[in-house]
This record gives C-alpha cells, structure tokens and sequence, in this order.
C-alpha cells in the first residue's frame, strides 16, 4: 500500500536552483529533483476508507493563496548528520495552512503528529559525513535565498516503501482561493447546476 503525505510542490525553477548544491559533500544520498517538496503532514500506510475519509476532510480547508521564499541550507542531526535540507523563510500563512491540514487530519481519525513543524526541503540522507565534512560543505555551499513563489494549492501525494520510496505520485489537489475567485467559482457552479433543471 502506498504511504501518503500532505505537501507543497516546488516551481521548476527553484528546485533547479537546489539541484545545483549538488555534489561536495561525502555519503549523501542525493534526492531526485522532481521529488523536492515542502511536507505538511505525513500520513503513511492507512487503509483506502481512512484514506477517502483524509480526502474529504482536507477539501474542506479553506484558505487564500500566499508566497513563501526557501533560505540558507542546514542539517538534521541526533549524534550524527542524517539529512541535508532548505530551510523555508517563517511565514504566518504557511503555519496557518500547516494547522489546517493537521486538524483535517485528526478529524479523518488519525492520532496528532508528536513532531514538531520544521518546513524544509530534503536534498540529500546522509550517511558517514563527519560534522566537520558537513559543516565545510554549509560553510562553502550553505547559502541559499530563493524568490518569493507562490503557494494556491497543496497536494497529497504517494509513495512506495523501500529505498528511494519510488516516484512520488500527487494523488490530489486542493486549491487555494482568494476570497473574490473562492465566491465566483461557486457561483458560476450553482448556475451550472440551477441550468440543468
């Protein structure tokens, strides 16, 4: 069965920018670009019933679209670095959104994430890379700072267990409406359907 997670895509551009601190740093593992992304909420393995139940409730969310922007590149680490990534600029309305999808998750049945938001973007599992190798690779090749890029809508997407976790695949949206476009589109649905009588 596939795992999901709730995410943000990337625009070409900016994931091109990331793929270009590739290299330069020993055991990392670099991820694909095409699977560069901004996770939300994983889900993982649930059953096809929790899984619709997820969907129904993340289509309830609610919000406008806003702009995010990536910044300078850090580490994850316990006692050894095991994850390299983009750090996201603080942003409200990203934490907001973040919330909401927590909250429709819970209301799908699920049990509240004990881990704490940190929006990034993973570019690489590190796997030997001393804290000195790490910190001369941030040291070198650490800073970042993207464009602002728009965020109108969040995906749940899906993958395979195992090395790589397979191709990332979006299994639906959910698009972010100004307030003016959010009104329209239901009217312009409610004309279709009062038509049809």
């Amino acid at each position: 069965m596939p795992r999901l997670f709730v995410g943000l895509e990337l625009t070409p551009d900016i994931a091109f920018a990331l793929s270009l601190k590739r290299g330069g740093l020993t055991g990392a593992r670099w991820i694909d670009t095409e699977k560069f992304h901004i996770t939300l909420r994983f889900i993982g393995d649930v059953c096809d019933r929790t899984a619709d139940q997820v969907v129904g409730e993340l289509d309830r969310i609610d919000r406008e679209p806003f702009e995010i922007s990536l910044g300078n590149l850090d580490t994850f680490a316990s006692r050894k670095p095991h994850s390299l990534w983009a750090s996201v600029q603080p942003n409200a309305d990203l934490m907001s959104l973040q919330i909401d999808v927590e909250r429709a998750v819970r209301r799908a049945g699920l049990e509240p994430d004990s881990r704490k938001f940190t929006p990034h973007v993973t570019l690489a599992r590190l796997k030997g890379p001393t804290h000195e190798d790490v910190a001369r690779y941030l040291t070198e090749r650490g800073e970042f700072q993207s464009l602002p890029f728009k965020v109108d809508e969040f995906v749940l997407l899906s993958s395979r267990k195992g090395t790589g976790g397979g191709p990332y695949i979006v299994e639906e949206r959910f698009a972010l409406y100004e307030d003016d476009a959010h009104e329209a589109y239901f009217e312009d649905d409610y004309a279709s359907l009062s038509s049809s009588f």
